[in-house]
């Protein structure tokens, strides 16, 4: 997929816009897209970052990076995206020149987005702002219950193989492998330890199992309790991994909470408890 940091960087042609943040591209916009890949013209995402709340002075703890979403967006069939480098400048712009500037000077000749979606100064625009300015537009309806806010909902409270049902995919945490204490090793269960960004929604404390990519993983995120931790942690353990992970990206699926972390009476019960959520992990079914 070929992605564009400006409106100048594609070259004009017919185009079907789907248009929208697309955090966590969940099963409503995965509707839109597929509506967009309906239209003729090149399958085309317009997205923003940072994300528009964010910008405007609100706290949004983030389902998927940039780069996740952008991804995630090429696998459900998009060929090009422009990624709006959200600014107070763009949030001041008249609807008709945000039109202009971002959707009509590419080549946009239908636009497709959930049906409430608004863009513009004071949010003045919609698809029938769209319509007036000539270029079809296509109203998607949106899926009863699904929402990013309701992941994020869910998310927080470890909900993740609910939150998985409404992103018709497990929930995924996106970040690099930085050095820990390799507390994990002398256990005999070695973890990557996961460094994420600030902005990303990390769920409840507790151990779960999950997955990166083919290797299933037991994942634990919280204080370490039973070592006195105090910062939060996002350590996984490979199941059937060997090799060196420092400085990878990883991308980290998380299909269901085991158990809450807890202080164990002795290091020996530690370990055995550690062995039996790997037993558990290898069990798991993958969510969505």
């Amino acid at each position: 997929m070929r992605v564009a940091r400006t409106p100048a960087e594609l070259a004009v042609r017919p185009r079907a816009v789907a248009i929208g943040t697309f955090d966590g591209v969940h099963l409503g916009h995965r509707a839109v897209i597929a509506a967009t890949l309906a239209e003729n013209g090149t399958p085309t995402a317009v997205t923003f970052h940072p994300h528009p709340r964010i910008v405007l002075g609100n706290r949004v703890d983030l389902l998927s990076t940039i780069d996740r979403r952008l991804e995630l967006l090429e696998a459900a069939g998009i060929v090009e995206a422009l990624v709006v480098d959200f600014t107070p400048e763009v949030a001041a712009l008249a609807p008709l020149d945000f039109l202009g500037e971002y959707l009509a000077a590419p080549g946009a000749q239908v636009v497709v987005a959930g049906e409430d979606f608004r863009f513009g100064r004071l949010s003045a625009g919609d698809l029938e702002t769209v319509r007036g300015a000539g270029i079809e537009a296509r109203a998607v309806p949106l899926l009863d219950g699904v929402s990013s806010t309701r992941v994020r909902e869910l998310v927080r409270e470890g909900r993740v193989e609910a939150a998985a049902a409404l992103l018709g995919r497990p929930f995924e945490l996106d970040g690099i492998v930085v050095s820990g204490d390799q507390r994990g090793g002398t256990l005999g269960f070695p973890t990557a330890n996961l460094r994420v960004p600030p902005d990303q929604l990390v769920p409840a404390y507790g151990i779960y199992a999950g997955a990166v990519g083919e290797h299933r993983a037991a994942v634990s995120i919280g204080v370490n309790p039973h070592y006195g931790g105090a910062e939060r942690r996002i350590e996984a353990f490979l199941l059937d991994w060997h090799g060196d992970l420092y400085g990878k990206r990883l991308v980290l699926e998380l299909w269901r909470k085991l158990r809450d972390e807890r202080m164990f009476a002795s290091e020996g019960e530690l370990v055995a408890q550690i062995a039996s959520d790997v037993a558990e992990t290898r069990a798991a079914v993958r969510p969505g």
